[in-house]
């Protein structure tokens, strides 16, 4: 089955190996990248099926904090149709906190499916995909000067993977991008947007997510991806989804690469169910030191019996579940500011 990818990629992933030709089907399809591009054979490709029963819970994982992504300046962004991919670019005032590094952003792309097709997303969770994913690609600024450079270096990109369901409410956010998709139906066409609230295209909640190194989902496949996959959804209107904007571009019909398709990566992604930091105190690594926190609501926590279970069997050291007068809570230690 054909799928509709809006692939709002890098450039640079085409120039940076002389132009050459890939597909996603026929004689320079998945199936053949790897004798053009060798890294696309490799084992620590994406994207992944993430099996939550295998993941390992982390309380180093730091929550990710973006920074200038409610106003990204007051220059407008360039939207670009190059024939194959259409690229939003992102100002380098935007910036993630909470990484190894600082990671500065480039740009962002989605895939969705056709009308009527159920799913769209890269990443699996549990075998289920959503109806699509949003990437926003980031770079190592402190280690590197540009981002081709960084796209051929272990963990020189970091990448957000937002899986978006679709629901009743229209997504102003998403909206910005979705409206301007008539302006570039053609190759080599461009436009310019205002700059809106990029971080309205994110979760509510950054706090849980899964994280693991990988690679780019396309060719030249450089397994230089910090990948961070959101546990929480994004979401968008049926309306968005169906609208003029986005079928008008089914003469680009073609379909991603998924896990099954471009080949399972054998590593493990971590999930973060709980941060350390979204509880205690800002400290540098080298303060914190062994505490015991109570996580406590006034509803029990929205996280399922699967989610308990990983917790409770994670080297966080559990030491109890306590119900309360109208609080639940879940006592644990971890690594904190004294």
């Amino acid at each position: 089955m054909l799928f509709f990818t809006l692939l709002l990629e890098v450039i640079w992933i085409l120039t940076a190996n002389g132009g050459q030709h890939w597909t996603y089907e026929g004689p320079h399809g998945q199936d053949h990248w790897p004798a053009s591009y060798p890294e696309c054979g490799s084992n620590a490709q994406s994207p992944i099926n993430i099996q939550t029963d295998s993941v390992t819970f982390d309380p180093d994982l730091l929550p990710l904090q973006p920074h200038g992504y409610e106003q990204p300046g007051t220059e407008p962004l360039n939207l670009h149709n190059n024939g194959h991919t259409v690229q939003l670019s992102l100002p380098s005032t935007l910036y993630l906190e909470g990484l190894p590094r600082k990671y500065v952003a480039a740009q962002l792309h989605l895939h969705w499916g056709q009308k009527g097709t159920p799913w769209g997303s890269e990443h699996l969770i549990n075998g289920k995909a959503t109806a699509a994913e949003l990437h926003i690609v980031h770079y190592d600024s402190e280690s590197y000067e540009s981002l081709s450079e960084a796209a051929q270096r272990p963990q020189g990109l970091a990448v957000l993977g937002i899986l978006i369901e679709v629901g009743e409410t229209k997504n102003p956010a998403y909206e910005h991008i979705l409206s301007h998709l008539h302006e570039i139906k053609y190759k080599d066409q461009k436009t310019s947007m205002p700059p809106f609230n990029v971080r309205g295209l994110l979760p509510l909640l950054l706090a849980q997510y899964f994280r693991y190194n990988g690679s780019l989902t396309t060719p030249p496949c450089y397994q230089s991806v910090l990948w961070t996959v959101f546990h929480r959804r994004a979401q968008i209107s049926t309306e968005q989804v169906s609208s003029g904007e986005v079928r008008q571009w089914s003469y680009n019909l073609k379909p991603f690469p998924t896990p099954q398709s471009k080949g399972h990566s054998s590593l493990s992604p971590t999930l973060l169910l709980l941060s350390w930091k979204s509880f205690g105190r800002h400290c540098s690594p080298q303060r914190r030191s062994p505490l015991s926190h109570w996580y406590r609501t006034t509803e029990p926590p929205s996280l399922s019996i699967s989610g308990w279970s990983l917790l409770l069997s994670s080297k966080v050291t559990v030491q109890g579940l306590e119900k309360g007068t109208g609080n639940w809570g879940i006592q644990w230690q971890e690594l904190g500011c004294p």
